[in-house]
């Protein structure tokens, strides 16, 4: 009997910054987490909101400090691109589910009049209800669990506002008419939904055939990098691919704190100072020039609100060459 050589273990280590992953078909958000964290061999790692299998494109991948703001991402903007292939509605409103019905679709009748109405229908604050196959949780169970079970339950309407809608007709599949989707909307719009409710606007159906993410909070595709790229490099140049932790950051204020208030606001102190008030700041130490964490002005009074321990500041400067930090980027001071 053939021995079977021991598994190695692998060595995790402190990986602190942002990886922005071009998410490849097919893989879920957590199982493109799990693999990045693998080949970074990093200790803690999270993702900022979920890319369905089915999707490709932008997913902010957190590590060790950065994990800390990954929530900023959840509720940023957020832009993708869809084709809707038109005339035939599924169980699931994408490719992978079941047809439901089929409708003939009459090009003649999707005249760029039609589509600019529909356009403005769908555009500013609108109410959505969530698919059936989605994470969204009812008495415990997520809806998909439902779904596959049979059982459809009921999903109350939300509030989601579409901040800029394109709709264009072109060709898919067997040269088969489509709509492509082009659409900048808030947290929660599920964008599958949405290529539903447009198809049922035009009279014909509709599902969506291809999604992509171009951006989350101002992090477009342009800056990403895929699994590939990723796998074909060494250890160091892995590492080199990591944004520093202030990516998620932007937008944030800045104050810099000379070196006894940035002890104790990293204390969790409160500091006074001559700034305005400002709902997201972001504070950095003066000497060395390193972020401390994120809080908010209020009355004069700077309050902290998430912090970076020392040990984290610490492996984040010893590191700092070969993890890109750019302090120019966000010297936007109070």
């Amino acid at each position: 009997m053939t021995e079977r050589a021991p598994r190695v273990r692998v060595q995790r280590r402190p990986v602190h910054g942002v990886l922005l992953l071009d998410k490849p078909l097919g893989f879920s958000s957590n199982d493109a987490l799990q693999k990045v964290k693998w080949l970074l061999r990093a200790e803690k790692a999270g993702h900022t909101g979920t890319l369905d299998p089915l999707a490709t494109g932008v997913l902010p991948l957190c590590f060790g400090a950065a994990t800390k703001f990954s929530a900023l991402q959840l509720d940023a903007p957020k832009t993708y691109e869809a084709i809707a292939l038109l005339g035939t509605t599924t169980t699931t409103g994408d490719a992978e589910g079941e047809v439901l019905e089929r409708r003939a679709v009459d090009p003649a009748q999707l005249t760029p009049e039609r589509l600019a109405e529909v356009q403005r229908q769908f555009t500013g604050p609108i109410r959505q209800v969530p698919p059936m196959h989605s994470a969204l949780k009812k008495d415990g169970k997520a809806l998909y669990e439902y779904a596959r079970a049979g059982v459809e339950v009921e999903r109350p309407a939300r509030d989601v506002t579409i901040h800029a809608l394109n709709l264009a007709l072109t060709l898919a599949g067997q040269a088969q008419a489509a709509i492509k989707i082009t659409v900048t909307c808030s947290k929660g719009t599920y964008i599958r939904t949405l290529g539903e409710d447009i198809g049922g606007a035009l009279g014909c159906g509709a599902h969506l055939t291809f999604l992509r993410r171009l951006d989350t909070g101002g992090l477009g595709v342009e800056r990403c990098v895929t699994l590939a790229q990723i796998e074909a490099l060494d250890e160091d140049a892995r590492l080199g691919l990591l944004q520093p932790v202030q990516t998620l950051l932007a937008g944030h204020v800045v104050v810099t704190l000379g070196e006894q208030d940035a002890g104790r606001f990293l204390s969790g102190m409160r500091r006074r100072g001559p700034w305005p008030d400002a709902g997201a700041v972001a504070v950095y130490g003066e000497r060395p020039h390193a972020l401390l964490g994120v809080g908010h002005v209020l009355q004069g009074e700077l309050i902290p609100d998430r912090l970076l321990s020392p040990l984290e500041i610490q492996q984040i400067l010893q590191g700092a060459p070969r993890a890109h930090i750019e302090r120019g980027t966000l010297e936007t001071t109070l």
